[in-house]
Formats: structure tokens, sequence, C-alpha cells
């Protein structure tokens, strides 16, 4: 909110997509607009992302769940539906930038080498939540059992071994890596160590090979072990930059 207050910025779900960035795309789908997670009314398969995300006009950071909604009681949650480069601007407003992928992990790891998860290899150790994740039957009956159905304030949970909380959960993360699903096997195979990889210079998705993505990273309050479990700290996301969620947000590193 600062930000906008001080530089005017539109974001992009605030703007809406344009017919040069996708030109297939249906006209009402080309308005402000975002994705919001709407859970269906009863089971469904699992194969198909659309059977629980709706595109709601009017959401917003302002506004992650559409009109109606607020961030006036949610003042110490992550912000959502920012796109890569609304996260870029942020960033570079604060005098920061975004991490990368290689980066982020080595902080939410925390100091801990070859754990599953940023605090060890048990989800909730004694029984504690760890990380705001999706409990309940996904996607249709959530029964927010650790408190929050979606996202919770920041350090309601437990930071990792450097200090740095909701590396894990709460809402996935933007990174400054083009997604390659091969990149890191191609630089294992190189032999020897790979010091500060910064990321392919280009996109690759198999699933969407015309659509370049970036990298998410954490998972988010949807995770659960029943589909997403990428709050295992070793798992990645993907994205396409200009698109936004109630789930998506991201984390600043700044250059000492």
């Amino acid at each position: 909110a600062r930000f906008v207050a001080a530089t005017g910025y539109v974001t992009g779900a605030e703007r809406g997509p344009t017919r040069a960035e996708f030109p297939d795309a249906p006209p009402e789908m080309l308005v402000p607009a975002s994705a919001v997670f709407a859970p269906p009314p009863g089971p469904v398969a699992l194969d198909d992302p659309m059977h629980w995300w709706a595109w709601v006009k009017g959401a917003s950071w302002r506004a992650p769940e559409g009109p109606g909604s607020s961030i006036a009681a949610r003042q110490d949650h992550p912000v959502v539906q920012v796109a890569y480069a609304d996260a870029e601007a942020y960033c570079r407003w604060a005098g920061k930038r975004l991490p990368t992928e290689a980066e982020w992990e080595f902080a939410a790891r925390g100091g801990l080498e070859g754990k599953v998860y940023p605090w060890g290899d048990e989800f909730r150790p004694g029984g504690r939540w760890m990380t705001n994740s999706f409990q309940g039957h996904f996607p249709d009956r959530g029964d927010a059992a650790d408190g929050y159905a979606a996202t919770s304030p920041v350090a309601r949970f437990p930071a990792n071994g450097y200090g740095l909380f909701d590396v894990a959960g709460n809402v996935w993360e933007w990174v400054a890596d083009w997604y390659r699903p091969d990149y890191y096997a191609a630089l294992a195979a190189q032999g020897g160590v790979a010091r500060d990889p910064h990321g392919p210079v280009d996109s690759f998705d198999p699933d969407e090979p015309a659509i370049a993505k970036r990298v998410q990273r954490g998972g988010s309050f949807l995770c659960t072990e029943q589909y997403c479990s990428r709050y295992m700290v070793g798992t990645r996301g993907k994205g396409e930059p200009g698109s936004t969620a109630n789930h998506v947000g991201f984390r600043c590193a700044r250059d000492p």
C-alpha cells in the first residue's frame, strides 16, 4: 500500500490482461480480474485445477477474493494477487530484488541439509503445526485445523534456523529464475559444484511449451499431501509471469 501510494503503480490484476499478451483468450477474460480459490460443492477429480479456481472480476491485492473482500483486517498478511512484474517493481522501489531460486532454497533450509521440511523430516513434530497448509478433503472441504482457512498473518508459525518465517506454506513466492524442469539436472551433468546459479536464460515447460514461466517456491495454504505437498523445501512451482492468484506473493532479497 505504501509503494502504491508513493508511485501510483497499478498492478496487472487491476489493469487486466491484454489481447497482445493473450491473443487466444476469450473477451470475457480480458478484464481486470484474477484467480481465486473456489472450493467445489463436492469431491472432484484432481487432474484439472480449474475445478477449484474461479476468474473473479475485481480481485486484486486490495480485494484478494474480489468485490466485498478487503485487506483492512489483514495488514500483517502477505500480499497476494501480484504478478511477477508487480513483485519486481516493488523490490526496485524498496531497494531490493527478487531472490534467485538457489538463494531462496539456501535461505529456506535455514542451515539444515537434506531435510524434507525447513524444520526437519517430520511434518508435525510433536503434533505441532509448523506451516499454514490445507487440512480436510482437498479441494472441496477444508477444516482449517491449523487455524487458517486462507492466508495467515506472518510469523504465526515457527521460524527456520535463519529466523525466516513462512518459507513453507502460506503463499507461493515468486523468485527471479525462469522455469525449466531440467536446469539443475543439466548443472549436475557438468560435474563439480555450481556456485550461486542464477537460473536458465529462457523458459521451457513441457506441459505448456508455448508459455514462458517463472519459478515459484514455498507452497501455499492450499498445499496438501492429497494433491500438492510443495511445502517440502526442495520442491518447485511455476507460473506464467503475468498470472495472479490469491495464494501467490513474494519475498525480497537485498545484496550486502
